[in-house]
């Protein structure tokens, strides 16, 4: 079939190539080095496995031209992006960008025309991150082929070809693993060697969530009572009174001590901890010096092991590690525990 003056052609390279199908446009004519013949000038604008996939590419392109010659990089695509989009989100949601951002580096310095589903999905496979991360990372991709496609900065979109359902049962298999007694005892093992490794004991003998202890503020720690107030938790049922166990005690004291910083822990330079500080800086690293598989949310399902191996109430379970939502009507209105009562609880792990 013959296309159209002016439509550009579609031809098959010699050679064993893996996409040897090839599409061009002329550019213009040219004179010859003898003077007396015209010869075009070429501009090439991809190459393709099939000659189906070649002539589909070429009718893209034809409707809707773009420049091949861009050489605009991922990296520059994210920063126009964000430029704009970062001034009107919330900071916690700038920090989620950056942190999915900060996983692409292999895709920074390719040019955005030239990366493909293949590139993306290599990104999202390899990267070793959660299912919920994963949702980000895919979000990210498409806001940035979004600006892209807006600013005719490339003519498709493969971020909707991404596909992340495949890790998300490896997610759900990862969820629910407590610390067995042989790590418990690694980590007081290495307590000493590095203080960070405290904070792993207290959310183990404390219950609380990893985003409850990075914002516990020590204006809201009672060490002569032996408990602390979480007053900012993800549920309403996280906003309750935990009792301070008398193994960790000691921790808590230390922490408390230390100037410069409202906050019970907090970084070597007395600043607050986001959890991504602290979990890409402190809780990786110390996991692999010590051989351990976890995460944060595992010493939760730890300490309401321990505390169920110890025969505590499972109502007191819950008040707790702030499970009210799972209590029954009985449970929320006629159960009252003072804090002297999770105190001894605690004490049992």
């Amino acid at each position: 079939m013959k296309l159209p003056n002016g439509y550009g052609s579609v031809y098959k390279l010699p050679g064993n190539r893996r996409k040897p199908w090839a599409i061009r446009k002329t550019l213009s004519w040219e004179i010859d080095e003898k003077g007396d013949k015209l010869k075009r000038k070429y501009q090439y604008i991809g190459y393709y496995e099939t000659k189906e996939e070649a002539l589909n590419a070429l009718a893209i392109y034809n409707s809707n031209p773009y420049d091949i010659n861009n050489d605009i990089t991922f990296a520059e695509i994210y920063d126009k992006w964000s430029a704009e989009k970062f001034e009107t989100i919330s900071h916690s949601n700038v920090n989620g960008y950056k942190a999915s951002y900060a996983v692409c580096k292999n895709l920074y310095s390719m040019k955005f025309i030239e990366i493909r589903k293949t590139h993306l999905q290599g990104v999202i496979d390899t990267c070793g991150k959660n299912y919920p991360t994963l949702r980000k990372l895919r979000v990210l991709f498409n806001q940035l082929y979004q600006f892209a496609m807006e600013n005719d900065l490339c003519q498709k979109d493969y971020s909707k070809f991404v596909d992340i359902v495949k890790h998300k049962e490896k997610g759900k298999e990862e969820k629910h693993k407590p610390f067995t007694e042989s790590e418990i005892q690694t980590l007081w093992n290495n307590v000493n060697r590095n203080e960070y490794i405290q904070i792993y004991l207290i959310l183990i003998y404390s219950g609380v969530r990893i985003s409850e202890l990075l914002d516990l503020k020590k204006q809201d720690v009672h060490l002569e009572e032996r408990y602390f107030d979480v007053i900012a938790s993800k549920t309403e049922s996280g906003i309750r009174k935990v009792p301070i166990s008398k193994k960790v005690l000691p921790f808590f004291e230390k922490w408390m001590q230390k100037e410069g910083c409202d906050y019970l822990v907090c970084t070597p330079e007395g600043k607050h901890f986001t959890y991504r500080n602290y979990f890409d800086s402190y809780w990786k690293p110390l996991m692999q010096e010590m051989e351990l598989q976890h995460l944060p949310h595992d010493t939760r399902h730890t300490t309401i092991s321990l505390l169920a191996k110890a025969e505590v109430n499972q109502t007191i379970i819950k008040r707790i590690v702030g499970h009210a939502g799972a209590m029954s009507l009985t449970e929320k209105v006629y159960t009252h525990f003072d804090i002297q009562q999770l105190v001894e609880a605690i004490d049992l792990i």
